[in-house]
């Protein structure tokens, strides 16, 4: 009876995943080594579009409708404009130290600097931007898709060069 019993329960928990917008292939347990060994490609969705910046989707599609997780790492000496994107986003710093500010302009005196462990929101249509300094940077964005890039100075789009 108790097997029967763990073996409904079972069930019931597989079948009720998707309806929180999980399926079984989405359950993942990744070690950092394992995070960092994810393929990855140039700029993707979600990204600032800057030359350099790897990014690796970790969980879901940003392009899509849900629940993303993209990892991005990011050479030193890298700055990113103001731009927005449509969907909330948290991010925490992974390692290296970020440097993230909001406001309409790349503006020095409003970046914070975020080490290892920091935590910070983009909300959907905030204009930010970010840089690295002498170290480089990975950090990983959780938002519920689709996401874009939008610059707020179309001209500072990379792009679009």
């Amino acid at each position: 009876m108790k097997a029967l019993c763990i073996t409904a329960i079972a069930l019931l928990l597989q079948l009720s995943l998707p309806a929180f917008g999980l399926a079984s292939e989405d359950l993942r347990r990744l070690t950092p080594e394992e995070l960092a060994a994810l393929p990855g490609t140039g700029p993707g969705a979600g990204s600032s579009g800057v030359e350099g910046i790897r990014s690796t989707v970790v969980s879901g599609d940003p392009t899509g409708p849900g629940l993303y997780t993209i990892r991005l790492s990011v050479p030193a000496n890298v700055s990113i404009a103001a731009h927005t994107h449509r969907d909330d986003r948290v991010v925490t710093v992974v390692s290296g130290v970020w440097y993230f500010g909001y406001g309409s302009r790349a503006d020095a005196s409003l970046l914070k600097e975020l080490p290892p462990g920091s935590f910070y929101t983009e909300p959907g249509d905030v204009p930010h931007f970010a840089q690295t300094r002498a170290l480089p940077a990975v950090v990983h964005i959780t938002g519920y898709g689709p996401t874009d890039t939008i610059y707020v100075d179309a001209a500072s789009d990379p792009r679009k060069r």
